[in-house]
């Protein structure tokens, strides 16, 4: 094995330059991600990250792999340490999530998903996030200095998810404490945060059964393709992919424009240039920077390499959205930015696991977009120094913030 690059987070967080040299290695070069010790194939490339992630020889559940339990596995490393403490009981609602299956059993779980998960009912939620968006800013206009992260872009997400699942009204106050504390916490309540939602998404499955509305819930239930637990875990999967990366990516949007004001002052003296502006902050920003790990079935060569049965490959989603092969100038922000057909990026992933609420992000992002930075009479502006913006490593990712504090 070639030796592998260490990867720091300031390398993951630079993705022309700091993936440079394992782009210009023949093949695919071997990496250890920050805060792991497991070295992995890192695919860094676009074309090689977009076949990876359509290839059926590469696969995310490594128990199908016969044999291959053997070969170093940094997925199972980064699943010992986020599990670490966690009741024993509820650890299952998170070892069942969507990322993990493949092929029929992929299709079986996600389909009720994106059956539930209909344009009518994206669209018939934009003037719900309108009105709270509108709402929240209206709110925090008020004050001095507020947390754009912490106190809008995190309530913002967690009332849309709420809204959508089906979360009573009445409930929401505490189901969103118990999600921040999953979420967004210092770790100290995570126990506490993922039981409540366990035990309050059970109570709620039983009362929609009961008395079906229109409502995510009430549809999985009406589609019968799950059970009572996956049901629970499907609600996992949309705190872990539709409350916390749609609030980061709105914070670190926002934070990518007013690091570039001419991008602002033109967005703002032209907002039909949103339509163009939302995919080219999405691969500027690509919030989850590393995707999930893919483990070859069977021997066989991949973009010039030969795999191993049981190989541990990981794709580089923010390097391969920063690819010079593929992007003019891809360090720079730019939101005249053409894009051919599709997204034009892969910061909602490719292939079968391409991410099953994009429709519902793409709503959210515009909504602040323009709520915030085209229709108000004066954008934010960082209420402190760019240097003493807080950020947070997350093991075997990059740099995310912790929090924005801005003046609206």
């Amino acid at each position: 094995m070639t030796e592998a690059l260490h990867l720091t987070p300031e390398l993951v967080e630079d993705p022309v330059r700091g993936y440079a040299g394992l782009r210009a290695r023949p093949g695919l070069g071997h990496a250890v991600l920050p805060g792991l010790s497991t070295p992995v194939r890192l695919l860094t490339r676009f074309d090689d990250v977009r076949a990876a992630l359509t290839e059926p020889r590469l696969i995310r559940d490594r128990t199908s792999v016969p044999g291959g339990s053997d070969m170093p596995d940094p997925q199972a490393e980064l699943l010992s340490q986020g599990m670490e403490g966690l009741p024993a009981e509820y650890v299952p609602y998170l070892s069942g999530h969507l990322a993990l299956f493949d092929g029929d059993e992929h299709t079986r779980r996600r389909g009720p998903l994106t059956r539930a998960f209909t344009a009518r009912r994206v669209s018939a939620l934009r003037p719900f996030v309108e009105k709270t968006a509108r709402d929240l800013i209206a709110t925090l206009a008020e004050r001095e200095q507020v947390d754009l992260l912490g106190e809008f872009a995190y309530p913002l997400s967690t009332a849309v998810i709420c809204e959508l699942v089906g979360v009573d009204s009445a409930d929401q106050d505490r189901v969103r404490a118990w999600i921040r504390d999953f979420a967004y916490g210092d770790g100290s309540g995570i126990a506490e945060g993922l039981a409540g939602i366990v035990e309050y998404t059970k109570d709620l499955v039983a009362r929609r059964r009961a008395e079906p509305t229109d409502d995510l819930v009430s549809a999985l239930l009406a589609d019968g393709g799950l059970s009572d637990d996956e049901i629970v875990s499907a609600f996992f999967l949309l705190i872990n992919t539709g409350i916390t990366p749609p609030a980061l990516f709105l914070a670190h949007g926002v934070l990518a424009l007013l690091d570039h004001p001419e991008q602002l002052r033109r967005l703002r003296a032209e907002p039909e240039l949103l339509a163009r502006a939302v995919p080219e902050l999405l691969r500027y920003v690509t919030l989850v920077r590393i995707g999930a790990t893919l483990y070859a079935a069977e021997d066989f060569e991949f973009a010039g390499t030969f795999l191993m049965k049981g190989e541990a490959v990981t794709v580089a989603l923010f390097g391969a959205d920063h690819d010079p092969a593929v992007y003019e100038a891809p360090e720079r922000l730019d939101i005249t930015r053409e894009f051919g057909r599709g997204d034009g990026h892969l910061a909602f992933g490719h292939g079968p696991h391409h991410c099953i609420g994009a429709a519902l992000g793409r709503v959210l992002t515009a909504v602040v977009f323009e709520e915030l930075l085209v229709r108000r009479s004066a954008a934010p502006v960082l209420a402190v120094d760019r240097a003493d913006v807080e950020f947070g490593h997350w093991p075997g990712d990059g740099f995310h913030l912790v929090r924005l504090p801005v003046t609206l």
